[in-house]
C-alpha cells in the first residue's frame, strides 16, 4: 500500500480511540423524562438495552461500523433520547502524540512489509493460501509480500466491500445531538498509551495475526452481500445475525480488538466504565461497539448475572 494511503488508514485508527470534546452543562431530569428517554431510544432503528440497577439507568446503543447506505435506519429517536440524558460515553481515548504518529511514519515499512523475503505462504497453511490466492486472483491484488496487518484491511474492504459507501454510525447521530443539546460526552479512558499501541502494531509477529487473516480472507470470499446482510440485520436488531456475519466475525479477531494485549485492555476499560455509569444517578447513554456488548460472556451476560434488569432485543444466538 502507498505510504499516503497507509498513513490515512492508521490516522483514520487513531481517530477512533480519540476522546470526543466533552461539553459542559447537564441536563435536568424528572421520572417523566426518564421514561420518555426509554420510550424514545426503543423506537430507535439502532440495537438499544435499558440496564436499571438500583436507581442508576444506562441505556446501551450496540453499535456497528460501515453500515451500508443500501440499509438506511432512523437516527431521529436515537438523537431525541440522548438529548434527554444526563451523559454520555463514546469512543476511546489513548493518549498519544505527535512523537508517536512521527515513530509511525519513520518505522512504516515495518507495517507494509512481511519480515525479510518472507511471504504469506510461508505463514498460511496451504489450504488457506489457495484460499487467498483464489481471492487475489478474483480481485486482481498480490498481498504475497504485504504486512497481514494492512492485508486484513485491504481484504476487508476491497474484497468484501466493507466501508464503502456508509451512512451515519449510531455514535455519529449520538455525539451529533450531545453536542446539540449541550450533553457532556466522555471517552472511555484506558491506560494503554499511544506509545505502546505504536509498539503493538510494529512489533507483532506475523503468526499472531494468522486467526486475523483466516477471518478476513473468510469475510472476502463472502463479498459485499455479507457486508448488505449485516447492515440489514443490524436494522432489524437481529443481533445473533450480526454476530454470525463473517465481516463482524473478521473485525472481532482482528486489531484492535482481537490483539491479545490491546482487546483485553479495551474491553476492561469499556467494562469498567459501564460498571461506574450503573452507580451514577439519572441516564447514561452508552455508544459501545456490539461486539463487546453481546459476545458470549460480554457485558450484556455478564450484567445479567450480577442481577441487573435488562430490557431490549435477545442478544444471544438460539
Amino acid at each position: 500500500m502507498r505510504l499516503n494511503s497507509l498513513m490515512a488508514a492508521l490516522i483514520t485508527a487513531f481517530a477512533a480511540f480519540t476522546a470526543s470534546p466533552a461539553l459542559a452543562q447537564e441536563a435536568a431530569s424528572d421520572a417523566t423524562a426518564l421514561d420518555d428517554v426509554i420510550v424514545l431510544a426503543r423506537s430507535s432503528g439502532a440495537p438499544i438495552w435499558e440496564v436499571t440497577r438500583g436507581g442508576s439507568t444506562v441505556l446501551l446503543v450496540g453499535e456497528i461500523n460501515g453500515v451500508p447506505e443500501a440499509t438506511p435506519w432512523s437516527a431521529a429517536a436515537l438523537e431525541a433520547a440522548t438529548a434527554r440524558s444526563q451523559r454520555v460515553m463514546s469512543g476511546i481515548g489513548v493518549r498519544a502524540s505527535f512523537s508517536d504518529l512521527f515513530r509511525l511514519i519513520w518505522r512504516s515499512r515495518t507495517l507494509t512489509r512481511l519480515p525479510g523475503d518472507t511471504t504469506s505462504a510461508d505463514y498460511l497453511q496451504p489450504e488457506w493460501q489457495a484460499r487467498l490466492d483464489a481471492v487475489e486472483a478474483r480481485d486482481g491484488e498480490d498481498y504475497s509480500r504485504q504486512s497481514f496487518l494492512l492485508t486484513a484491511g485491504d481484504l476487508l474492504r476491497d474484497g468484501a466491500g466493507y466501508g464503502r459507501d456508509t451512512t451515519d454510525d449510531a455514535g455519529d447521530a449520538v455525539r451529533r445531538a450531545a453536542r446539540k443539546a449541550r450533553i457532556p460526552v466522555r471517552s472511555v479512558q484506558t491506560e494503554t498509551r499511544g506509545d505502546q499501541l505504536i509498539e503493538n502494531l510494529l512489533s507483532a509477529a506475523p503468526e499472531t495475526r494468522l486467526t486475523c487473516m483466516h477471518a478476513a480472507i473468510a469475510a472476502a470470499e463472502a463479498g459485499p452481500d455479507a457486508v448488505l446482510a449485516r447492515g440489514r440485520a443490524w436494522t432489524r436488531l437481529q443481533i445473533s445475525t450480526v454476530m454470525a456475519s463473517p465481516v463482524q466475525q473478521a473485525l472481532e479477531v482482528c486489531w484492535p480488538w482481537g490483539d491479545p494485549t490491546l482487546g483485553p485492555q479495551l474491553k476492561t476499560a469499556w467494562t469498567t466504565e459501564i460498571e461506574t455509569a450503573l452507580t451514577e444517578t439519572g441516564v447514561t447513554m452508552a455508544v459501545a461497539p456490539l461486539g463487546l456488548l453481546a459476545e458470549t460472556g460480554g457485558v450484556l451476560d455478564r450484567l445479567e448475572a450480577q442481577g441487573a434488569v435488562i430490557e431490549g432485543p435477545e442478544w444471544r444466538a438460539d
